[in-house]
């Protein structure tokens, strides 16, 4: 197979400004005048738990107090240079948070020899997480559903207002990692499965946060956080830090391909992932941190391990055989700071040590200590270590809301419409059950108020559930809520109990419609790992008992990833996926079922039809299997219960006339200039996401059976026609050989928008 060369460039930046140089200048002046021990100071990140006021380093007081003796040691004998976290897993007033940063920041500037603010840093993942009164947007792939960019940037703009509002100048979003297999617990802090739509939204995100013009001094702006480098979903048992096996030209394709992106848009941070990659835990691979990372993309900021994932390298993954060799192979391999999160007095002396003993070098510590330092200065926080909160009138604002309810819209995502019952009509009676119905824990997900979510119930009390919304929509009198199943508030977060199903049938049989709220408690990382992608055997047990009544049920599956309902869709008269929406996902999902909102959302992964096919969109020819008559047929499709990139709406569309500029093309540098007709043949105006897609007929590695190129998300009126444009480069049809190099092959592509589709050569 014949195939042309793509260089694959090294995007070293080539800002120059002014006040680069200017922070680079100041950068290099404080480092050329501190101490060892100063320096490595600053290479520590720790909870806010060592320094707060409590029983112990691992739990404080609540609210939170600064203990002058601990922050004296952490700070001034130990030249801590960075924290983060919440205390106790729990939400503060944004009050108690300025003036706790304030105590610190003053004790940094005031009590040590160099006067280095310390940088504070947060898990924002869809809103200001432990910020109490704070805008909770939906969670990233809801995001991913509503297919908007400006979703996207709105949310991380909130974000950051509302996380400079506390006084917190560093975010550790976005999340990059590809979502790609549902058992994962993080699925739902993903842009989804593919990496364009990865990339696109991240890109987004990061102008939200740093500023349309990359000024993170703005006091509206934060640093962000690429998260996590790299591969970190793609493990083998879907459990969360756990092995991945991933070959090189695959992880260049499909992993780090949204990283590069986001870095040559100017991300400031790079968090590390906690996980393995073909054997070798990802702090401690010199070759993805420096020779990729550093050289190859040409990221310049500061690399930040993950939750004691330096530590992990001796206790857990056994590539050191003691702490102070895990932090000189982490060290080495590239990491600038250590979240250590508590033991800080040990990272410290250890890598002191290190140095001395010549283990790690001089230059290597400099290298990281002047990343910090320019942080801090591109943070504008030697001038304004500490927030005025009165230039922040808009947290958690009407405005910052309305976003927010914007988003979470826009990607609720209308998967089946039998005989088209929805919008529900003729105001009819409803029976609203299932596990949830009635939490505002389910509607969010995990960093919300709480590292698992479990206290969204207490701090948005003042939004409405599924339930409320429902019944302000449709009326009290017409609306009754019987869960049937419910979460147990002990043990495992997916542990269930059954309260009284005879009951909800009974009530069933008297209602006009049924809402069956199924899905998930809240969780993330670890304790969200599953055995078992079957939704729980209880609300499986209500839905078939519901479905003996007769009555037309609206199945809502209000969870972070797709639990298999395979054996219940074809009994649904109307199902909807909500995704984890936030705080406005109830009045959202209720004003579609009213018909005051048009569903527009499309699903931004492959939802499975069975436990033992998972799959992305994009997966080779081999895995179709047609077993006709004991012979293999490798034509069809893979069978799932719902495509990635499908979703229904209340308004029509047709697709018609696909063409090209050109059948043939003979250089790289060429476009394919791609027109399709969109029309919208029914009387109800609405969103469509026309999506393109190619494929690769043949090439030297099986190729995909086909790959999302572009998107755009159009509004369409009633009886409305339009032409819809797009710019394909012929370079963007490459992939990574099995020399890990990039190629475009001559041959034949097919290009597909819908159902239709168009062959082109490249000569």
């Amino acid at each position: 197979m014949k195939y042309l060369l793509i260089p694959v460039l090294i995007f070293l930046s080539c800002d120059s400004s002014p006040e680069k140089t200017s922070n680079e200048l100041k950068a290099n002046m404080i480092l050329s005048e501190m101490t060892l021990d100063e320096k490595i100071g600053q290479m520590a990140q720790i909870n806010i738990t060592v320094i707060a006021k409590g029983p112990s380093k691992w739990k404080s007081s609540y609210p939170l107090a600064i203990d002058p003796k601990r922050a004296k040691k952490a700070i001034k004998d130990f030249k801590i240079g960075s924290i983060i976290n919440t205390i106790n897993g729990k939400a503060l007033k944004p009050g108690n948070w300025r003036e706790s940063i304030s105590k610190i920041q003053n004790f940094a500037i005031d009590s040590t020899r160099a006067k280095i603010p310390v940088i504070y840093g947060i898990d924002g993942i869809h809103g200001a997480t432990y910020a109490e009164g704070a805008t909770m947007f939906p969670q990233q792939i809801n995001i991913a559903a509503s297919w908007n960019k400006q979703n996207a940037y709105n949310m991380a703009k909130v974000i950051a207002y509302e996380t400079r509002a506390i006084g917190i100048p560093w975010n550790f979003s976005p999340i990059l990692d590809l979502g790609i297999d549902p058992r994962f617990p993080r699925q739902f802090e993903t842009f989804g499965e593919d990496p364009l739509l990865v990339g696109t939204l991240s890109r987004s995100m990061i102008r939200g946060f740093q500023g349309d013009k990359n000024d993170t001094s703005n006091k509206f702006n934060v640093a962000s956080c690429l998260k996590h480098f790299v591969g970190y979903q793609a493990v083998i048992s879907g459990k969360d830090r756990t092995p991945a096996y991933i070959p090189d030209n695959v992880l260049s394709e499909y992993h780090i391909e949204p990283f590069k992106e986001a870095i040559k848009d100017g991300a400031k941070t790079v968090m590390i992932s906690s996980g393995l990659i073909n054997g070798i835990p990802v702090h401690a691979n010199y070759e993805l941190i420096i020779k990729t990372l550093r050289e190859k993309l040409g990221f310049e900021g500061v690399i930040l391990s993950d939750w004691e994932d330096i530590n992990k390298l001796h206790t857990r993954d056994k590539v050191a055989k003691n702490k102070k060799e895990a932090i000189k192979i982490a060290i080495n391999s590239g990491i600038d700071m250590s979240m250590i999160p508590y033991d800080y007095e040990q990272f410290c002396r250890f890598l002191i040590e290190l140095v001395k003993e010549g283990e790690v070098s001089l230059k290597r510590i400099d290298d990281a200590v002047l990343r910090i330092l320019k942080l801090k200065f591109d943070l504008g926080l030697f001038d304004y270590p500490i927030t005025d909160f009165n230039s922040y009138k808009d947290f958690g604002s009407k405005k910052h809301n309305e976003l927010a309810y914007k988003a979470a819209s826009e990607s609720i995502t209308l998967l089946k419409n039998k005989n088209d019952i929805l919008p529900l009509k003729n105001n009819p009676s409803i029976l609203v059950t299932g596990p949830n119905a009635n939490t505002m824990r389910g509607l969010n997900g995990a960093w919300t108020y709480s590292w698992q979510g479990n206290l969204a119930d207490e701090f948005a009390f003042d939004y409405n559930t599924i339930y409320e919304s429902v019944s302000n929509t449709f009326g009290s009198s017409n609306v009754k809520l019987i869960p049937g199943v419910a979460y147990n508030e002990e043990g495992s977060y997916f542990e269930m109990k059954e309260l009284n199903i005879k009951k909800v049938v009974d009530e069933g049989r008297k209602s006009d419609i049924i809402l069956l709220c199924i899905g998930e408690n809240s969780y993330t990382e670890k304790p969200g790992d599953l055995n078992d992608l079957n939704i729980h055997k209880l609300q499986s047990k209500l839905a078939r008992e519901l479905i003996k009544t007769g009555k037309p049920i609206i199945l809502i599956i209000n969870s972070g990833r797709p639990r298999l309902i395979t054996d219940l869709e074809p009994f649904m008269d109307g199902i909807i996926n909500i995704y984890l929406p936030g705080n406005h996902g109830g009045d959202a999902l209720a004003d579609i079922l009213s018909g005051k909102v048009n569903p527009s959302g499309k699903l931004p992964y492959t939802y499975p039809a069975f436990p033992n096919s998972l799959l992305t969109y994009y997966y080779k020819p081999s895995e179709i299997q047609n077993n006709n008559q004991g012979a293999y047929d490798y034509v069809g499709e893979v069978k799932n219960l719902y495509d990635f990139g499908y979703g229904l709406s209340y308004s029509k569309f047709s697709y018609s006339n696909l063409s090209t500029n050109r059948k043939v093309y003979e250089s790289l540098s060429d476009t394919i200039q791609i027109n399709v007709e969109l029309r919208n043949t029914s009387k109800v105006d609405g969103y469509e996401v026309v999506q393109l897609y190619s494929s690769d007929l043949f090439a030297e590695i099986t190729p995909d059976v086909k790959r999302l190129r572009d998107f755009k998300r159009i509004f369409i009126k009633s009886g409305e026609s339009r032409s819809i444009n797009f710019s394909l480069p012929i370079n963007s049809l490459g992939y990574y050989n099995n020399r890990n190099e990039k190629v475009v092959e001559k041959g034949e592509f097919s290009i597909l928008v819908n159902n239709l589709s168009r062959n082109v050569l490249i000569k």
